[in-house]
C-alpha cells in the first residue's frame, strides 16, 4: 500500500472549500486508483514570539511562561485540525493517522520523510511561498521540497507556474 504525507496548516475542509474541493477530490481519486494510507502532518500556525530582549541579545529568560507548553492554543488547534482531517479521510475510505509538528514547513516535511517512507507529499497549506527574497534565492519552501520530491510533491492550491514557488 502506498503512503502519502498530507501537510496541513489549516483545516482540511476549509482548505478544500476555499480551493473548489481540489485536495479531497485528489485524495479520493488517488484512493480509487490505488489504495493508500494518508499520514496527516499538522503544522502549528505559528510559534510563540520571542521577546524583544532575546532578539537584542539580552540572554535566555528563565521564565516558565515563555516556554512552549503542549496544552497551549497552538497545540490544541493543531491537534483538532489533525483529528478532523484524519476523521474525514477515514470517512472517505483512506486509512489515516496524524502527527503534529512545531517546525517550519520544510524542516517538518524533511524530518518526517527521513523517519518514514512516503511515496508522495501533498501540501495543502496556506504558507507555501516564502518571502520574495527566499523565492529569488531559490529558498522558497516549495522550491526546496520540489528539488527533493520532484513530481511526487503535490501542491494545493495549484500555482499557475510551479517554478514561481
Amino acid at each position: 500500500m502506498q503512503r502519502c504525507l498530507l501537510v496541513l496548516d489549516m483545516d482540511l475542509l476549509a482548505m478544500d472549500e476555499e480551493h473548489d474541493l481540489e485536495p479531497i477530490s485528489y485524495l479520493v481519486a488517488r484512493q480509487e486508483r490505488e489504495p493508500c494510507e494518508v499520514v496527516v502532518l499538522s503544522l502549528t500556525a505559528n510559534r510563540p514570539k520571542m521577546p524583544v530582549e532575546l532578539l537584542a541579545g539580552a540572554g535566555i529568560p528563565q521564565h516558565p511562561d515563555l516556554a512552549h507548553r503542549p496544552d497551549d492554543d497552538i497545540s490544541v488547534n493543531a491537534g483538532h485540525r489533525m483529528e478532523r482531517a484524519v476523521q474525514h479521510l477515514t470517512n472517505i475510505g483512506c486509512p489515516a493517522s496524524g502527527i503534529i509538528s512545531y517546525d517550519d514547513l520544510v524542516t517538518a516535511v524533511r524530518a518526517e520523510t527521513r523517519a518514514r517512507h512516503y511515496d508522495e507529499v501533498i501540501l495543502a497549506t496556506g504558507r507555501q511561498e516564502g518571502s520574495g527574497l527566499a523565492r529569488i534565492a531559490g529558498r522558497a519552501p516549495v522550491r526546496q521540497l520540489r528539488r527533493q520530491w520532484g513530481n511526487r510533491l503535490i501542491v494545493f492550491p495549484q500555482a499557475r507556474n510551479q517554478d514561481d514557488l
